[in-house]
């Protein structure tokens, strides 16, 4: 595994630069890169993860609008935290960031922390989130490490991230962050994974870093996983995943009356009744929904 000393000359001042500005040039127009405002970015972080760039912008615009500010956010109640992030997916999110903005005022007096240990405490916050928090709102130079900005960054630097363990791709991500365009540089790290270094044929030729990267030079690392392992699993078809079933579970308690109970007797889907019960029970034990037994099985719906 590559771990050196030198790990900011990996990526030169003007790769950084080349980088840099072609994210000025051509980067994605989307509304919470407007603002620095540490809770907007968090409420933009959380939203984005594992969930389309444009689709979370919009999203973002409107919960804003709502809720401006972190205090808003902590009164607000659970279920309409829960019914205005309807299509955003991975609803724990949702209560994680309810639970976050409840924490940042109870404990840091509705200011958002500006330390990456103060971050990554509160609820739903990972080492990634808060390193984006603390690089886009606070100008700390950190890198936020996602599934992108590791191959950006591994494909330049090594032909590719399985060459660093997991701390060695962090502290490279710290030591070549600009010191002066934390925030911009996060973002085109972030572009440039999403837009061109992408997993299956990337467009290295569009890169504004191709002059500089080892994969483009053709560098691979050694593949460190054993023989066979790269044997592709079956494809699970998503209707018939537990994580269409809880998404359909919140989503028709989400859709009921204000504060209606809502069964849950029979199948859904691909899915059995007890399928169904053990995913109700489950949300309930999340805090996602309150549940009760019903005549015909599992009543729920959102948290008053």
């Amino acid at each position: 595994m590559t771990q050196t000393p030198d790990l900011a000359d990996r990526i030169p001042t003007a790769l950084s630069r080349a980088i840099l500005d072609w994210y000025a040039a051509t980067g994605r127009t989307l509304a919470f890169r407007s603002t620095t405002d540490p809770y907007a970015v968090l409420v933009s972080e959380l939203m984005a993860q594992q969930t389309q760039a444009e689709r979370a912008a919009e999203a973002w615009t409107a919960w804003i609008a709502r809720w401006p500010t972190v205090s808003d956010l902590a009164d607000a109640p659970v279920a309409d935290v829960l019914r205005a992030w309807a299509g955003l997916g991975y609803n724990r999110r949702a209560l994680a960031l309810h639970r976050a903005a409840q924490a940042i005022v109870t404990r840091h007096g509705g200011v958002v922390p500006a330390s990456v240990p103060a971050l990554v405490a509160l609820p739903g916050v990972g080492p990634y989130t808060a390193r984006a928090v603390a690089a886009i709102a606070f100008g700390m130079p950190v890198g936020a490490v996602d599934v992108n900005v590791r191959r950006v960054l591994g494909r330049l630097a090594a032909g590719g991230h399985e060459a660093f363990t997991p701390g060695g791709m962090q502290a490279l991500a710290d030591a070549v962050v600009p010191p002066d365009d934390a925030a911009a540089w996060t973002h085109a790290l972030m572009d440039l994974g999403a837009r061109l270094c992408k997993p299956a044929r990337p467009r290295c030729a569009d890169c504004p870093a191709i002059a500089w990267c080892r994969y483009a030079a053709g560098e691979r690392p050694v593949p460190s996983s054993p023989a066979g392992a790269s044997a592709r699993k079956p494809v699970e078809r998503f209707a018939a995943t537990n994580r269409w079933l809880r998404g359909r579970v919140i989503d028709r308690a989400r859709n009921a009356a204000d504060g209606a109970w809502v069964a849950y007797p029979e199948a859904m889907g691909l899915h059995s009744a007890t399928a169904v019960r053990e995913a109700v029970v489950a949300l309930g034990s999340e805090g996602l929904l309150e549940v009760r037994e019903g005549e015909g099985g599992p009543e729920a719906r959102l948290p008053t």
